[in-house]
């Protein structure tokens, strides 16, 4: 009886929407660099993540959803924006696009004027916050550390911020809380140094480059790589104490697991596959705090939690020794962080939303961190523009219940290079160019990132495009690959099915002249 009414009540998500009046409360988790095959439910061994596997028992676990990008920031900007990463653009670039992680102390790159998934919610009586990395940019010209960071997240539809403004391995090594760096002193500035022996000291990490500011000391003595979680876990629930009386919307954007690999001493050696695996427990320890929080004040039951990576696992030295002990960060996908590949963007996706999204449920849609716009939008009823979100689809049909038809029929991917923009339509995959388009390092133990047709052998991957490291010299010029019987693409089939390859080439360059791909 009770897998009856489970039934019905999941067959008809639109009105188990609406009989719920009270605005359900939102978190989105998105974590760094986290592998397709990282977490238990998902089929991790040597890594244990029972907070996160437990939110996919109560909730609905997708195995096809996908970062817009296999790039940090690029992925971030659509996840803000609802808009593909090709229509921004890098301040300073002669590139139009959006393609590589954003450079120290670039501009904010979400353009003025254009509305934010935060503003979105704001404008439906939300209280917003971000809380984490941000990698987006500061200010209107080259960053100043010394001087107030406006505009940034909270020009950006987030009422508060705290977190690393750039990246965990690279200056500065600070936090920023809303406005200014957290900590920063007028008498001791920021100053850029090219003499690296006149640098203010930080934690030393493997694969963490040095410090480039002399002065800032007590901004840079707050900033511990070790605590990084238990302080960014901190600022979560001191947010969350002001404003869980009223609708909330929370972007918790971890660092983990992007390197340094640096997990707190309570975390040490818990994995049995290195730092990296600590690191990952370490955030599945973070998710699990913030459940406890929701759970100890009785908000879980009108809450949404999602949790999913910004792109695929990076092969860096730590995922390399991951790898020697068996574990397989983006499971036996090709590709990794920066390639076009699957490995690259097809991430880990969990929602947990108690007596709307059925427990222990599985969904093969394709979905995507893009798509939270328009759907967040549907959920809380706020009409979008047609310039609004405009690459972001509804997906709300996915979460609540089972769709026959997929809602996603079109998706555009990118890579570290703009020569590899992609395009899936159904389970057809089409990449316009050889190799992945990420890094093509190819020294094992020694290269932190490691990538393309170079990565493909090393870990004795398998793709007919490629032999001992290298591009075929009789190689296509391009790729083709269906999904539905190939899903590790290990064949290129563009030869044998030239017409769809040419099908799909000219839907890829329809999107690029479009002003929108989200139906109406």
């Amino acid at each position: 009886m009770k897998a009856a009414i489970y039934s019905i009540l999941f067959a008809v998500p639109h009105l188990v929407c609406v009989a719920n009046q009270e605005k359900p409360n939102v978190v989105f988790i998105m974590a760094d660099d986290l592998g397709y095959g990282d977490l238990g439910c998902y089929g991790a061994i040597l890594i244990k993540t029972p907070n996160i596997d437990q939110l996919a028992k109560e909730g609905k676990l997708f195995t096809d959803a996908h970062s817009a990008s296999s790039v940090s920031t690029p992925s971030r900007y659509s996840f803000i924006t609802g808009r593909y990463p090709f229509r921004g653009n890098m301040s300073g670039s002669n590139e139009s696009g959006l393609w590589r992680p954003l450079s120290l102390n670039c501009p904010l790159i979400i353009e003025d004027g254009l509305l934010t998934i935060g503003e979105m919610m704001q404008k439906q009586g939300y209280r917003t916050a971000c809380i984490g990395k941000w990698h987006l940019g500061f200010t209107n010209e080259i960053t100043d550390w010394n001087k107030e960071l406006s505009p940034g997240p909270l020009e950006s539809g987030f009422e508060y911020y705290f977190g690393v403004p750039f990246v965990t391995s690279a200056p500065p090594y600070v936090f920023v809380e809303n406005h200014h760096v957290y900590g920063y002193e007028p008498n001791d500035p920021f100053v850029l140094e090219t003499d690296i022996s006149k640098v203010t000291d930080t934690q030393i990490y493997p694969n963490k480059s040095r410090n480039r500011y002399s002065g800032a000391k007590k901004p840079h003595s707050l900033y511990k790589d070790n605590e990084m979680a238990i302080t960014l876990v901190d600022k979560t629930k001191k947010w969350l104490d002001k404003n869980k009386d009223n609708p909330f919307f929370l972007y918790i954007a971890t660092p983990h697991i992007h390197h340094p690999f640096s997990p707190n001493k309570q975390f040490e050696g818990s994995s049995e596959c290195g730092f990296y695996g600590d690191f990952v427990q370490e955030f599945d320890w973070m998710v699990g705090e913030v459940v406890n929080y929701l759970d100890k004040h009785h908000l879980s039951d009108n809450t949404i939690i999602v949790v999913t990576s910004d792109n695929g696992g990076m092969l860096n030295l730590a995922a390399q020794a991951a790898w020697e002990a068996g574990h397989r960060i983006n499971a036996n996908l090709l590709g990794f962080k920066f390639d076009i590949w699957e490995g690259g963007h097809r991430v880990p996706y969990i929602i947990k939303w108690p007596n709307h999204v059925q427990p222990s449920s599985t969904s093969d849609q394709l979905v995507s961190n893009i798509d939270m716009f328009a759907t967040l939008a549907s959920l809380t009823g706020y009409k979008l523009s047609e310039n609004d979100a405009v690459d972001s689809y509804n997906v709300l049909d996915a979460w609540l219940g089972d769709p026959q038809q997929m809602i996603r029929d079109c998706f555009v991917m990118s890579s570290n290079s703009s020569e590899h923009m992609s395009i899936r339509m159904k389970d057809w995959v089409y990449i316009p160019n050889q190799g992945g388009g990420g890094w093509n390092n190819a020294k094992w133990g020694i290269s932190n990132i490691i990538g393309g047709a170079s990565a493909v052998s090393l870990t004795k991957k398998v793709n007919s495009d490629i032999v001992d490291g290298k591009i075929r010299k009789d190689a296509p010029k391009c790729q083709l690959y269906n999904l539905s019987e190939d899903k590790y693409q290990s064949v290129n089939v563009i030869r044998q099915n030239s017409g769809i390859a040419e099908e799909l080439r000219k839907a890829l360059e329809k999107v690029k002249r479009s002003n929108r791909t989200r139906p109406l």
